[in-house]
């Protein structure tokens, strides 16, 4: 797969998986993914639900058998030496996996008694991530009683009881308000400072831009794109053309003009009044603005600039990632 990194011998890799195929019924969930993810780096997963990036994650993480295809994490097969694999990695699902019937100092102590920790050694772990995590004061109410942020901040916890060399991370924002959110981004640097490698799936495109080193673009099954969010962007193109129409019943003929002047796809994406287009001339859109107002079609605003990850994404499937879809392969 083009710009794909290929492993070799004297480099270090975390993830080598080539071919991976999940087969669900007459679905095929995977369909012959191919990673390469370095030790000591955050890789994102892009792609919206349905896509298969629960599906690769939990064939890693050895929760799935895969039904085709190879993979090494850590130099370890994956069909063969699934007990060395799971001593060396940790996943944090999209859904809090902890007793919330317990509270958080609870939690973390049966973690690492399960772990094999003493009784001192487990509170002492605890205590210690509490106060990483911001979560001390919190320590001993009931997880049921935590908000949104703080009961993903003691299930990532959780999750790095004893630190894992390779972190799953499922959509570990999901839901989460702005602060929340950049409370688990400071976490997963953190993490990655320490030495551990993390892999990320999410369908917000400014958590993939903000964290990882390397991303691949999941669609339908397949990698249809990877690379680091630079070369994403530069790879559909130097600049993107944005447009609001004051009226969205003007979208459809909008559309056609400009995708005949700038001789160049338009899409349209949530709002109905927006169209967007990639375009390497700044001209051909000033061009365009001229064609609409000719025409009569009002525009409320428009930029042109670097192309976002979000349009990345738009130009290589028609269509943009949605946290809202849901299929049956990620439930």
């Amino acid at each position: 797969m083009e710009g794909l990194q290929t492993a070799s011998p004297e480099t270090e890799w975390a993830v080598e998986a080539h071919g991976l195929v999940k087969v669900f019924g007459k679905h095929r969930a995977v369909d012959g993914v191919d990673l390469a993810i370095r030790k000591g780096t955050v890789y994102g997963f892009l792609g919206p639900n349905g896509a298969g990036k629960t599906t690769t994650i939990r064939m890693l993480a050895t929760l799935l058998k895969p039904d085709g295809g190879t993979a090494r994490i850590f130099g370890h097969d994956l069909s063969r030496e699934a007990d060395d694999i799971r001593n060396r990695i940790s996943l944090t699902g999209q859904y809090a996996s902890i007793d919330e019937d317990l509270t958080g100092i609870e939690n973390l102590i049966l973690m690492a008694r399960l772990m094999g920790y003493s009784r001192r050694e487990a509170k002492g772990r605890a205590d210690e991530l509490l106060r990483a995590f911001g979560l001390e004061d919190a320590a001993k109410r009931q997880v049921k009683n935590y908000s949104g942020g703080m009961r993903r901040r003691i299930d990532i916890a959780a999750s790095i009881v004893v630190t894992p060399d390779l972190l799953f991370l499922d959509e570990p924002t999901t839901g989460l308000d702005p602060r929340s959110r950049n409370q688990v981004w400071a976490i997963i640097r953190t993490l990655v400072r320490a030495g551990t490698t993390v892999l990320l799936t999410t369908q917000y495109l400014e958590e993939a831009d903000q964290l990882a080193d390397r991303i691949a673009v999941i669609h339908d099954g397949k990698i249809i794109a990877e690379g680091s969010s630079a070369e994403l962007k530069a790879s559909v193109g130097s600049g993107t053309f944005h447009v609001e129409l004051a009226n969205a019943d003007d979208r459809d003929r909008a559309a056609a003009i400009l995708e005949k002047r700038l001789a160049m796809a338009v899409f349209s994406a949530g709002d109905p009044s927006a169209l967007t287009a990639q375009v390497e001339d700044p001209s051909l859109a000033a061009e365009a603005l001229g064609e609409l107002a000719r025409e009569r079609i009002a525009v409320s605003d428009f930029s042109f600039g670097r192309p976002s990850l979000d349009e990345v994404f738009l130009t290589l499937t028609g269509q943009s990632v949605s946290p809202d879809a849901h299929t049956e392969e990620e439930s």
